[in-house]
């Protein structure tokens, strides 16, 4: 035999003849109660009040009308400053005086709504990829209580449903296995899920005052097999850290000067079997140019334009799709300029580089020579520059001529030439003078150059 006794200030409310503990709920404050208490069975048990002072304690019971139209229970014993009904009214809300002190408490019987759980089974009704239903055979009526002003609430079972299904990581641009716990208030023979990503069972337990008895049930359903549907893709573009490359398009799109290298790379869950690539020349997909059929792609960019991907993916029937993020591809139109002047050897890192500043330009070669027309420098790639330097030796300052052959990725081709002037701005001793045709910059003999570069 169980007793459970509830201070209420210094005056407590208890239960005698009860089997198993009694479950004490403190309800909101909006309720007016000060407590719910849930008796397993109700048979059998008294209800008793112990006061603090010689007062004399009424005893005022009501039901779904509210403590309004509370009447006098007159069938209690006292006993010094203990009073007792013999056999608590289930499901009923008492108002106990003190004098004009009151206590405001709820009896529930947990036995008349007693949780039975048989069996469960889950399926997808037909067209709805994002649900999945669980069919719950058994049975256990709602826990019901009536607040003060005779408003009705219901307990909170608080069961739990259990299930696996992916999460997509931010962290780790991943799909990861993940179990997922949904609270249900009250039994329902049906209930509704979002679709799990994940073959999986379907689990549920509880409820709260069983799991307080030691008496918790659960059932496990057959293992279902996902139809849903659900991709990301990680998009990864390569970057270059030229000095004299012009890289932004401006905003957070991809792209910028070409060659572009971006690997597109979708991630689907685990019922995708139908997969794709998709681009287009519009972002609502229109018109759809390019369809790949793979979880990768390796693209390089070398035509200016805007283009929108996107990954697709869709389960074996094709009931199921799934759309990941657009991501927009703005290659820059090509732009090639050259400056004329700089000073190698005069001010390290300032200036002492010739190259040209460009943006998109896919295809380039560049010949530099010297006066007398002896190639002095070769370049292959925009990026590349002349340090001003000939089989290892500063140039002399001077006039230098350039040739260049290009192409950008909007197709324009370039064929440019002009001269480069070499300045000093100061006497460095590291400066050779050579000016790449033979001369030191002071021959011995005081002969006139010749022009012969020297292998």
């Amino acid at each position: 035999m169980a007793m459970l006794v509830t201070a209420s200030a210094m005056a407590q409310v208890g239960f005698v003849g009860n089997n198993k503990p009694v479950f004490d709920e403190i309800p909101p404050t909006n309720t007016g109660l000060n407590h719910i208490y849930v008796l397993y069975n109700s048979e059998g048990v008294s209800m008793t009040y112990t006061a603090s002072t010689d007062r004399t304690v009424t005893w005022m019971g009501y039901g779904e009308q509210g403590g309004g139209a509370a009447e006098e229970i007159t069938n209690v014993t006292h006993a010094g400053r203990v009073t007792t009904l013999q056999q608590v009214i289930p499901d009923h809300g008492y108002i106990i005086y003190e004098g004009t002190d009151p206590t405001y408490v709820w009896v529930t019987d947990y036995s008349k709504g007693y949780l039975q759980l048989n069996g469960l089974s889950a399926q997808n009704e037909d067209g709805d990829c994002g649900t999945v239903t669980l069919s719950v055979d058994g049975s256990g009526n709602d826990l019901v209580y009536y607040t003060i002003l005779g408003v009705r609430r219901e307990l909170n079972r608080q069961m739990v449903l259990e299930y696996k299904t992916l999460e997509w990581s931010d962290e780790d641009q991943e799909w990861q296995e993940v179990t997922e716990e949904e609270v249900q208030e009250t039994f329902k023979s049906t209930i509704a899920v979002p679709a799990p990503y994940h073959d999986t069972t379907f689990t549920l337990r509880g409820d709260r005052f069983l799991d307080f008895w030691g008496e918790s049930i659960s059932k496990t359903s057959d293992t279902y097999y996902t139809k849903a549907v659900d991709v990301r893709a990680v998009v990864v573009q390569e970057e270059r850290d030229h000095q004299n490359e012009k890289k932004s398009e401006g905003g957070n799109t991809l792209g910028g000067s070409a060659p572009v290298h971006i690997v597109f790379t979708g991630k689907p869950t685990d019922a995708v079997v139908h997969k794709e690539w998709q681009m287009s020349r519009d972002s609502e997909f229109s018109d759809i140019e390019l369809r790949l059929n793979q979880d990768e792609v390796d693209e390089v960019f070398e035509e200016s334009g805007l283009t929108y991907w996107r990954f697709v993916g869709s389960n074996d029937d094709g009931t199921c799709e799934a759309y990941s993020d657009v991501y927009t591809v703005n290659v820059g139109v090509s732009e090639l300029y050259c400056p004329n002047v700089f000073s190698p050897g005069s001010t390290k890192d300032t200036n002492d580089v010739w190259m040209v500043s460009y943006k998109s330009i896919v295809d380039f070669e560049c010949w530099i020579f010297n006066r007398w027309g002896q190639q002095v420098a070769h370049l292959t790639h925009p990026s590349q520059g002349w340090d001003g330097r000939y089989k290892g030796k500063l140039v002399s300052a001077g006039v230098y001529y350039y040739v260049i052959k290009a192409r950008g990725s909007d197709g324009k081709p370039y064929n440019l030439s002009g001269d480069i002037n070499i300045i000093r701005y100061k006497s460095n001793p590291h400066t050779s003078g050579f000016d790449g045709g033979g001369n030191d910059g002071g021959n011995e003999d005081g002969g006139e150059n010749k022009g012969e570069i020297d292998d």
